[in-house]
């Protein structure tokens, strides 16, 4: 009964985490290395995360500086960045790839919310289907006779109390990244 729970937790605390890294990816106006984590770059016919062909770094809050180690790759970098669907124009002066930030316009910010928004309610259907998945084990153990009744509505009570803690989490953040965002 408690490995269903630990599992159940693990699972939950996965899915909060998930919710992080998509939030990481939203332009927010602010550089962030994060911003390029996702970029795949077709490197001699192989598809390459752009973090593993150079070197990235924030010198300010408005630029992102890429430093491929190979030369022959500032292309293949520079051309992945302008094809993802980030909006970003890189500048190339041949040691260095240079991505600066453009200002958010409202329309933009209004609609990066909606965009945490939807990430935030993926992530609360995540949370809800672990807690789907916890039940029916709790039912299951009830069913082998390992646990009694009455031990098992208890357990599906923690079960529903420690999702509505991860739910509180979600909204939490997206508390945090929805001020992120409309902050000028």
């Amino acid at each position: 009964m408690q490995s269903v729970l630990d599992d159940g937790k693990k699972r939950m605390l996965g899915a909060i985490s998930a919710l992080d890294k998509e939030f990481g990816k939203l332009r927010t106006g602010r550089a962030t290395t994060a911003l390029v984590d996702g970029i795949v770059v077709d490197y001699y016919g192989t598809p390459t995360p752009i973090g593993q062909l150079s070197s990235i770094s924030v010198p300010d809050s408005k630029t992102v500086t890429i430093q491929p180690w190979d030369k022959g790759a500032f292309g293949a970098v520079e051309k992945a960045i302008q094809n993802s669907d980030l909006g970003l124009n890189p500048a190339n002066d041949g040691k260095i790839i240079r991505i600066t930030i453009p200002q958010l316009t409202e329309e933009r910010r209004k609609e990066l919310v909606k965009i945490a928004k939807k990430y935030t309610e993926d992530g609360k259907i995540a949370l809800r289907n672990v807690r789907r998945d916890m039940n029916d084990a709790l039912k299951k153990l009830e069913k082998d006779k390992d646990i009694s009744e009455d031990e098992r509505k208890k357990s599906e009570n923690d079960v529903q109390k420690m999702t509505d803690d991860f739910v509180k989490k979600c909204d939490e953040v997206l508390a945090a990244k929805e001020k992120e965002i409309l902050e000028i």
